[in-house]
């Protein structure tokens, strides 16, 4: 494995800390850690031992409103642990998301912009952060880490395995072709061609089954990122295999062709938004949606969902494995995806990398040690928090400031965030998404402001509407603050004005 100094930056703003669960959290050591405040003194012995495995499983462009078809997910992850209700990402799209899960900052903190070079992409993250990051960080708390699927656009056919990866099977570098791609596997290409058998997600899941049920019962413990690529667009097209209809959009196990071919298509009041007057010039210039165009957002729709259901398929096979192994108790698995979709949503037929909650919003389950049984939590989250909940979890030390926060806290004491304030940053805009606002400044100019608990689909915009002066001044002001945060001034609480 190729191997290089480690650069540890100086902390701009708190110490770094060695975070444990098990008894510490009875302690309260976890919450204090959570809110930036120096935790108790931990036994040696004790902190020690709380090494949970860590599972998580990502899908890439998957939406909240298509849980409903992962009854694996929903019943073997969240009815056992805890469902995050307001989960969102800082950037809504695939490098950008992954890189802030990988280091648990901000995007103008972590520095990829996006997910191309020179400011984006695999290189990008490679040159600021590949030997400092969450899987360094874990391999140098003892655990044995392992990366399987995708993992940064633009990753090639470099055959050297990044820093702080045990075990590699990545995606290299056709990321999203679901037949007839390459995987890396520990440094050695491998071609798989178009039978059924070959099928991504299915031939990811068998690596993942595999690569737990040879570490457990374990030897020490293990990190796994299980990276699918579902329910995103991918090819062959045509499809070497069925169904023929997914031409353009995800690919489903040939197993799964059909099987939502009467599904209607969710129809939300901000679906083909009829008045968009009060929305930026870019929606505005938006032409009303056609019924051809209608159709086949209906027809990606379905294929969409059909896709992930071999990746629910998938986590039930590792739950079992797992439980097989009498591993499942000491392991915290957590399931999210990079970032959200449209489906029509403000006239918007496809993509991410917008302001709305059908973009930057995301599904979270987590269940395993500290996390309590069939928990819905409504506290505001976001994807920077992955990093600092599982370092918590591990008793790890992590070598950056990170600007997320532990969840297990939040999943045992629910209303412990209530305040929060999430920044969402994008080329073209900075955001803040408050529990009841979402608030976004425009390079060009041009604002929005929605209050969410009267306008949860964002129809209307209240930024010149003058009973939210002072809501939009004070909401003005926290983001221009939270634009240059950094660790636990990402992390301030503050209740939300009322308009007048």
């Amino acid at each position: 494995m190729r191997r290089r100094g480690r650069r540890h930056p100086a902390p701009s703003g708190g110490r770094l800390l060695a975070l444990a669960v098990g008894a510490s959290i009875a302690t309260g050591v976890l919450a204090a850690a959570g809110s930036g405040a120096p935790p108790a003194p931990l036994d040696q012995a004790v902190a020690a031992q709380a090494q949970p495995n860590v599972l998580v499983i990502e899908s890439d462009d998957q939406t909240v409103e298509s849980m409903k078809a992962m009854q694996n997910v929903n019943s073997l992850i969240g009815a056992q642990g805890a469902t995050f209700n307001n989960s969102f990402v800082n950037y809504s799209l695939c490098c950008p998301s992954r890189s802030t899960f990988l280091t648990g900052q901000y995007e103008h903190n972590h520095g990829v912009l996006g997910n191309s070079p020179p400011n984006g992409g695999f290189q990008r993250f490679e040159a600021l952060h590949g030997d400092n990051n969450l899987a360094v960080w874990l391999q140098d708390a003892g655990y044995y880490t392992g990366l399987i699927g995708k993992y940064l656009n633009g990753y090639g056919n470099d055959p050297a395995v990044p820093p702080g990866w045990s075990e590699w099977h990545a995606a290299s570098p056709d990321t999203q072709e679901v037949y007839d791609y390459t995987l890396n596997d520990n440094g050695t290409l491998a071609s798989y061609g178009h039978a059924p058998t070959d099928f991504k997600q299915d031939v990811l899941t068998s690596k993942a089954v595999d690569f737990v049920n040879r570490r457990v019962p374990k030897p020490k413990p293990f990190f796994l990122w299980l990276t699918y690529t579902a329910p995103h667009a991918g090819g062959p097209n045509p499809s070497p295999q069925p169904p023929s209809n997914c031409q353009q959009t995800a690919k489903p196990a040939p197993r799964h062709a059909h099987a939502f071919d009467t599904e209607p298509l969710p129809i939300p009041p901000n679906f083909n938004e009829a008045d968009v007057s009060d929305k930026p010039a870019a929606i505005q210039h938006r032409p009303l949606l056609g019924a051809s165009e209608i159709n086949d957002i209906q027809r990606k729709y379905r294929c969409r969902l059909e896709s992930i259901l071999s990746v629910d398929e998938g986590v039930k096979q590792l739950v079992d494995s797992l439980e097989a192994a009498g591993e499942l108790s000491d392991t915290l698995v957590i399931y999210t995806s990079d970032n959200g979709f449209f489906h029509g949503e403000h006239r918007i037929p496809t993509g991410k990398m917008h302001i709305y909650e059908e973009s930057i919003r995301v599904p979270l389950e987590i269940r395993g040690p500290g996390i309590p049984q069939g928990v819905s939590i409504d506290d505001l989250a976001i994807n920077a928090d992955l990093a600092p909940t599982i370092v918590d979890a591990a008793n790890a030390t992590r070598g950056l400031v990170i600007d997320g926060r532990s969840l297990i806290p939040v999943a045992q004491s629910p209303g412990l965030e209530q305040g929060r304030q999430l920044l969402v940053e994008e080329p073209g805009f900075e955001a803040i998404r408050t529990g009841r606002y979402m608030y976004a400044e425009f390079n060009t100019g041009e604002k929005e402001l929605y209050d969410l608990a009267i306008d949860p689909y964002e129809l209307q915009s209240r930024d010149a509407d003058p009973a939210y002066a002072s809501v939009r001044a004070r909401l003005a002001t926290r983001l221009h603050k939270l634009q240059t945060c950094a660790g636990s001034s990402c992390r301030v609480h503050q209740s939300d004005p009322a308009p007048k």
